[in-house]
């Protein structure tokens, strides 16, 4: 189990950097729509958006290692800590102090999220869901997001993107339930690896996670989309944790108070620490024409 901690605070730095680049590169090209492919198409020949990257890799890595080792219901809760880890990368890369409300954001999300940890007690459940429960999440997944993506095209810019960042949200907890998946059939066979569907399964949610993800930074301030992944993927990996992984948490007795008051804190942490990592975006750059 502490394999699995180590693993997941490592992923979630490591997600927590590449997300302050990919986001940075989405700004500067013109807005699309959530699955309009064009803007992939042009933020993969963006260098800082490639460069981004180099930790995401590093953290799906440390990601699989961490769900291999440990439940999702204790895994997913601690990738939230990302959050509080950017703001000290976004204070970095801008040379200046943490502001006051950052930590104050970074002590009370850290405490909240220590203390659900420690109340729910989450325990591991089976390694390999059946393939109704596989249906089941797929099923929720598909009427989720599809209701976000048109709810979406009818918003104000910021509503905009909180409903993609909760879409975004949604479909990386699911492509962690599959990492989780896959990670545990691995015995170092890569032909058996690539004919598992939960591989293939992987590889579209996670590509159409991405896909959402970078169209929600492109709309409002960055504090609506990134309030609203935070939040909604720990919270996709734990239902799909205690329901297709039937995994266990302890909310009997004095622990239910504890574990409701811990959510509150580290919902009030993300939103804080979202809030000043978050300054309004320069109006979106058209791209250069390609020198002949």
């Amino acid at each position: 189990m502490t394999l699995a901690v180590l693993a997941a605070l490592v992923a979630a730095f490591a997600f927590a950097l590449s997300t302050t680049l990919h986001q940075r590169a989405a700004k500067q090209q013109q807005r699309r729509r959530a699955l309009d492919l064009r803007l992939l198409s042009r933020l993969l020949r963006t260098r800082l958006w490639q460069l981004g990257w180099v930790p995401d890799v590093v953290g799906v890595c440390a990601h699989a290692v961490a769900l291999r080792y440990g439940p999702l219901t204790l895994v997913q809760p601690l990738l939230a800590s990302g959050l509080f880890m950017a703001i000290l990368i976004e204070a970095g890369w801008n040379r200046r102090p943490v502001h006051r409300r950052d930590l104050t954001a970074t002590l009370v999300g850290t405490t909240g999220l220590v203390t659900f940890l420690a109340a729910a007690d989450p325990r591991a459940g089976v390694t390999e869901p059946g393939a109704s429960a596989w249906w089941w999440v797929a099923a929720g997944t598909v009427a989720t997001v599809a209701g976000c993506l048109s709810a979406a095209r009818r918003a104000g810019d910021a509503a905009r993107g909180t409903l993609l960042g909760i879409a975004a949200g949604i479909l990386y907890g699911v492509s962690a339930a599959l990492l989780k998946a896959v990670a545990a059939r691995w015995h170092g066979d890569p032909l058996a690896l690539a004919l598992d569907p939960r591989s293939w399964a992987l590889v579209v949610v996670a590509l159409l996670g991405v896909q959402v993800n970078q169209a929600a930074f492109q709309h409002g301030r960055l504090a609506a989309p990134l309030v609203a992944l935070a939040l909604t993927e720990p919270v996709t990996g734990v239902l799909v944790g205690a329901t297709a992984f039937r995994e266990t948490l302890s909310l009997t007795g004095v622990r239910l108070p504890l574990v409701v008051g811990a959510t509150a804190a580290l919902v009030v942490g993300v939103r804080l620490g979202a809030s000043r990592t978050a300054p309004d975006p320069a109006p979106a750059r058209r791209p250069r024409p390609a020198r002949r």
